[in-house]
């Protein structure tokens, strides 16, 4: 589990693709401290598992169904990436619940500084703008962001220049295509919501308790 906040920019080094996977290589400092090989670290919002650790970065598999979900098929060596590793127990949730789970991939569509806040224009499918709510939270590439406005088509953000700082977000462009985690709570209260299939086994009615000699 992650809270969205990013603790260090890391640089792809390194990616060795397979047909259908991937392996990454990340150079990385801060978050090297105390992590261990089988460890979680979300890059860029995806969770991921550390099969390797070096001096100076890390190495972890990227399957078929991640590179498909995600916005990873677009990085190559060079790509600054978000990295937070996963939350202690006793930590803080400085952001939101971040499982780390890409639900798809949004295009930015518009950038615009409002003084000192920089706005960021996200085109997203129906199936995650459902999700989407107005003054809630939604990870983009692994930050933990509030969503400022949402309409049928798109949805805004409004990130003070530390954000952009600290984060990918200061190399970001018009067309980019980024990561979008939306907030969980919401997909778990719908699907308890949603009516359970129809019962295809036989009623226990008095007549069939009577044919079967009850």
């Amino acid at each position: 589990m992650f809270t969205g906040i990013v603790e260090e920019i890391g640089t792809v080094k390194k990616i060795t693709r397979g047909a259908y996977s991937a392996v990454l290589t990340i150079q990385a400092r801060t978050i090297l401290e105390h992590t261990k090989t089988g460890d979680s670290i979300a890059v860029n919002g995806i969770c991921l598992t550390v099969t390797q650790l070096f001096s100076n970065g890390f190495s972890a598999d990227v399957m078929h169904e991640t590179i498909d979900r995600s916005a990873f098929a677009r990085l190559t060596a060079g790509s600054a990436v978000n990295l937070e590793r996963a939350m202690p127990a006793d930590g803080r949730f400085g952001g939101h619940l971040v499982a780390g789970h890409v639900d798809g991939i949004g295009r930015i569509s518009h950038i615009r500084r409002d003084d000192t806040a920089i706005w960021y224009t996200i085109l997203a499918s129906p199936a995650i703008l459902r999700y989407v709510v107005e003054k809630g939270s939604v990870a983009v590439d692994g930050i933990s962001l509030t969503v400022a406005s949402v309409d049928r088509e798109s949805f805004s953000i409004s990130a003070i220049p530390h954000t952009v700082s600290q984060t990918n977000l200061h190399d970001r462009h018009e067309g980019d295509m980024v990561n979008l985690e939306t907030d969980l709570i919401g997909k778990y209260v719908e699907k308890l919501l949603q009516p359970a299939p129809e019962d295809t086994r036989r009623p226990i009615t008095r007549e069939l308790l009577l044919r079967y000699g009850f």
